[in-house]
């Protein structure tokens, strides 16, 4: 069954002048643009598409990419603001509509918000919103601890932060869990912290201590393996470089190049460290 909002694997069917028909099942034939045909393409081939609704209201399929499909959230500009609400850039010709009713705040042109992708029960179109918790888990039956998951932060708190956690379920991100400044939709890895009496979810850029210690030392290791022995991160390198690297903090990753010292599986130098011989 053809899923509107989302990619689907279709049969070409019927070539004509403007494009190609694609065999819809129960919904009929739709229409792919002659623009988006690939030049190699026949009948009887399978394309995957993502289909969605035309500005006339008319299923169609498209080979571009949309930034976010129906089920996933996502961080979009507003490009414009008129009586019907708000529209966001999203990737496609035609921009998603954020209804007024499903604002978590009066959208202004040219910012950006984190929204969730839905169809509409009546018009089955394709809309946004940015009252997350209308449309996302705020409890977990099967999150558990240090479960790697991925964050869109969504939001402030006194104790944190808002993150949307895999795209499903909303978490706090506690300033202490965060060790570095996070912006409104920023995408970042993270984990299960735990989960509270309540069934709500707190999340974590890191692993508990001796987990994440265990975990890094061996990062550390294929990191020095497949960059002839050496690496230049040291305990002296600056904090962003070791994030982008290992996704840890500094604090965490000098623990981690320490303890292989001690162990004497690595050599720490001023300028780089080096892996030793077994």
């Amino acid at each position: 069954m053809v899923q509107v909002g989302q990619y689907n694997l279709l049969e070409i069917v019927k070539e004509v002048d403007f494009g190609v028909f694609l065999g819809g099942g129960e919904i009929g034939n739709i229409l792919l643009p002659k623009r988006y045909v690939p030049s190699d393409s026949a009948i009887g081939d399978e394309l995957e598409v993502f289909i969605y609704l035309d500005s006339e209201d008319e299923i169609i399929a498209t080979t571009e990419q949309p930034y976010a499909e129906v089920g996933q959230c996502a961080y979009l500009k507003v490009t414009d603001v008129n009586q019907m609400g708000a529209f966001l850039d999203w990737g496609l010709p035609k921009d998603l509509l954020v209804p007024f009713n499903e604002q978590h705040k009066p959208m202004e042109l040219g910012k950006s918000y984190v929204v969730t992708l839905y169809l509409d029960d009546h018009s089955q179109r394709i809309v946004a919103s940015s009252r997350l918790s209308r449309h996302l888990y705020e409890e977990s039956q099967f999150f558990s601890p240090q479960q790697p998951v991925k964050l869109l932060i969504c939001g402030r708190s006194d104790m944190g932060y808002k993150a949307v956690v895999n795209g499903t379920h909303l978490a706090l991100l506690f300033k202490d869990d965060a060790f570095k400044p996070l912006k409104y939709g920023q995408k970042v890895d993270g984990y299960i912290k735990d989960i509270r009496q309540d069934n709500k979810i707190n999340v974590s850029l890191q692993l508990p201590p001796i987990q994440q210690r265990a975990q890094l030392t061996e990062q550390i290791i294929d990191h020095l393996k497949n960059n002839n022995g050496s690496s230049t991160l040291t305990d002296k390198s600056a904090p962003d470089a070791i994030y982008h690297q290992f996704n840890v903090s500094k604090k965490a990753y000098k623990k981690a190049i320490g303890s292989l010292y001690k162990a004497k599986r690595i050599n720490i130098g001023a300028d780089k460290i080096t892996l030793l011989d077994d």
